[in-house]
């Protein structure tokens, strides 16, 4: 069987099947498309014309598999190991937790493409409760579920990655006092499929990107920038 991770280079959700694929030792091959200027292989591959896409080669037939959710449940039936608990009631709260970190993605989308300040504000309050509510759950282990990595731990690398390069121009107050949701977020980035999920040029592409977006938040970067 040959995988093909078709993303974006700054894709969360793609970092997230990326970082599954390594846990499990799956090897793969991916491919980088721009979405600001799809190709036409690429639109006629995704039907929601989003990213990633996993392309699924078997001695028969070729299948493309969309939605990150989608693709990681796959990978969880099919991979030499599962990166959920064994319990079933553990596993279903690790999904729930799992929504929950797409839900912070959402916010964070929201927070870089504020157009005003107070909706800025009222967008960084939004995470800063989500991080408390983390903090609240997190154990003293190494993981969010205990001592081995789950997809709860890789579904929240690329939350955290985010802020490694907002914090560069300002401290928004995320995580102050929240000891545990800094261990953990230290621990993440130290991970190698963490680090390998994205090029080492990322911070570089991702501070443009933000730059870029005409919103409250690039212009208190440029502010920040030419000072």
């Amino acid at each position: 069987m040959d995988l093909t991770l078709i993303s974006h280079i700054l894709c969360p959700y793609a970092q997230r099947v990326s970082i599954s694929l390594m846990e499990k030792g799956m090897e793969f091959t991916r491919i980088n498309v721009d979405l600001s200027d799809k190709p036409q292989w690429f639109r006629t591959l995704s039907p929601l014309g989003k990213v990633p896409l996993l392309k699924v080669k078997t001695m028969d037939q070729e299948t493309i598999l969309f939605e990150s959710s989608v693709i990681l449940e796959y990978l969880e039936e099919t991979g030499p190991i599962s990166l959920y608990s064994k319990d079933p009631l553990q596993r279903a709260q690790e999904r729930s937790w799992i929504a929950f970190g797409s839900a912070v993605l959402n916010d964070i989308a929201g927070f870089y493409s504020a157009k005003s300040d107070d909706l800025l504000e009222i967008k960084r309050n939004d995470l800063r409760e989500k991080f408390a509510r983390l903090e609240e759950v997190l154990s003293h282990s190494s993981w969010f579920s205990g001592d081995h990595f789950t997809l709860v731990d890789a579904i929240f690398a690329p939350v955290f990655r985010y802020f490694d390069v907002l914090e560069t121009f300002e401290d928004f107050g995320m995580f102050h006092g929240q000891h545990r949701l800094l261990d953990w977020r230290a621990r993440l980035s130290e991970r190698p499929s963490v680090q390998k999920a994205v090029p080492s040029d990322y911070p570089d592409l991702l501070r443009e990107f933000l730059l870029n977006r005409k919103s409250a938040l690039s212009a208190r970067m440029i502010k920040q920038t030419a000072l």
